[in-house]
């Protein structure tokens, strides 16, 4: 990228005296926007088609505008375009050569538009794009999770509160609670792209324009469903930025709280799971060392993402109407985030198809902490027992247990029978790690036959998004 070369300004007639260098890097953007590339070329084609259906240009001059941006768009696919941070950004960037090589037609281009609209539309094409990048990712991670879950329909592990074992569930179960987060992550996330996908362009500095132009036709031609309805607005506001922010937000929080766990799982303490060697590094010190280096950095990652959004809100917090050079610090974020989501999307959806469940412990674990203890309060008020009186006697159950260092399942009808004398020994078939989890039988609920319902429903969820 040049630094020393210097073009005549395509705004320069107002001024007197050169941009002084350190101000002219300061406020140029091309070291960033240079990414919006291919959607502003997509911009410029939709805008000079326009104006050539609208007489302002002539076919001639619009086949001739058409040809040039194309070459231009070869050339920095093929990484040979020298961009100038004398020409500020990508969009003066394009326009200068496409002039230097076609002269004056070149300078109609921007006619009946400013960069205040076009960086506007750059923007949503592009952010468009990655939406559905990313919703392709996402959908890849669900599915994965789906496989999964189905594999472990049955395998029994301790459900938690307060990370204290609470009741038996099944690892697929739990997996499902992964997705369902997710499921409505990609819900918010095509919400989000109805409201990018509205057309700025031909609202101009921030009046419109006194030209003849097709709204409408441009943005049809680049794919939004209409042009957006206030010039001012269109210009000036980001809130689409910033809601696909608040979007990734909201999925970097479930892929951190998924991340902590796969975090746990595979620690020694609980050795639930094992991820394969290519998703964890070793320590420079400690030859035994296995981290979970993925879910980690997903996890860490999460923060900067949050920031992102804080950073938009308070770009747009105290901006008068309508457009301000404030808003040239809404990419960076934008960008970012978008390269953040993908990659840790990517991470875990290579990452969840490879967990192998270590079920024996699994189940163990599961049968630590009398996890069946809410089984045998049911039980007894099936019985006929209030369920305040049944709660008391299974804690004072759980108390001998607690002292005699015996599971529920593990005591004997008769230790059962001190507490409540309506207990027989059909209780058995309640207190088994089995019995809990399929007398769960419910849409919702826990029960292996539930789990592989939920997958089946969940997978047609997933195909009717066509």
């Amino acid at each position: 990228m040049s630094q020393n070369d210097q073009p005549i300004k395509p705004w320069g007639g107002r001024f007197t005296e050169a941009t002084d260098a350190f101000v002219e890097r300061f406020t140029a953007s091309i070291g960033f926007d240079y990414r919006l590339y291919h959607h502003d070329i997509n911009g410029s084609i939709a805008h000079a088609t326009m104006l050539a259906k609208v007489g302002v240009l002539t076919d001639a001059e619009r086949d001739q505008i058409i040809e040039g941006l194309e070459a231009i768009r070869a050339e920095i696919v093929a990484g040979k375009f020298n961009w100038s941070i004398s020409l500020e950004d990508v969009h003066m960037n394009i326009e200068a050569l496409l002039t230097q090589r076609i002269g004056i037609t070149g300078k109609k281009l921007h006619t009946g538009r400013s960069r205040n609209d076009q960086v506007a539309t750059d923007i949503r094409l592009y952010l468009r794009d990655e939406i559905d990048s990313i919703g392709k990712e996402l959908t890849r991670l669900q599915t994965g999770l789906l496989d999964l879950a189905e594999r472990e329909a049955a395998t029994i592990m301790p459900g938690f509160t307060h990370l204290q074992t609470a009741q038996p569930v099944t690892f697929g179960h739990h997996l499902l609670a992964w997705f369902e987060m997710l499921e409505r992550d990609y819900g918010r996330l095509q919400d989000c792209r109805k409201r990018v996908n509205q057309s700025p362009l031909g609202a101009a500095a921030l009046a419109g324009t006194t030209y003849p132009i097709d709204r409408a036709y441009t943005a049809q031609l680049l794919g939004f469903d209409a042009p957006t309805e206030n010039s001012l607005d269109s210009v000036s506001d980001r809130d689409f930025a910033i809601e696909f922010c608040a979007f990734a937000s909201l999925l970097m929080m479930h892929l951190s709280r998924a991340s902590e766990e796969l975090v746990l799982w595979t620690s020694s303490q609980f050795s639930f799971i094992h991820l394969p060697d290519r998703f964890c590094t070793g320590s420079s010190i400690m030859p035994q060392k296995k981290n979970p280096d993925v879910p980690e950095l997903v996890r860490g990652k999460t923060g900067r993402v949050y920031g992102h959004l804080t950073a938009l809100l308070t770009l747009m917090k105290s901006q008068p109407l309508a457009y301000n050079k404030d808003n040239q610090e809404d990419k960076e974020p934008v960008f970012d985030a978008i390269d953040t989501v993908k990659d840790c999307l990517r991470a875990f959806a290579d990452m969840i198809p490879a967990i192998e469940a270590r079920k024996e412990n699994m189940y163990e674990a599961a049968k630590r902490g009398f996890s069946t203890a809410t089984d045998l309060a049911d039980y007894l008020v099936r019985k006929g027992v209030p369920f305040r009186d049944a709660h008391e006697i299974v804690g004072k159950s759980v108390g001998y247990g607690v002292e005699t260092g015996k599971d529920l399942s593990e005591m004997t009808l008769e230790e059962l029978q001190q507490f409540s004398t309506v207990i027989t020994d059909d209780v058995f078939k309640v207190l088994t790690l089995e019995g809990s989890v399929a007398a769960r039988n419910h849409i919702g609920g826990t029960a292996p036959a539930q789990v592989t319902a939920a997958v089946g429903r969940a997978r047609g969820r997933v195909a009717a998004r066509g």
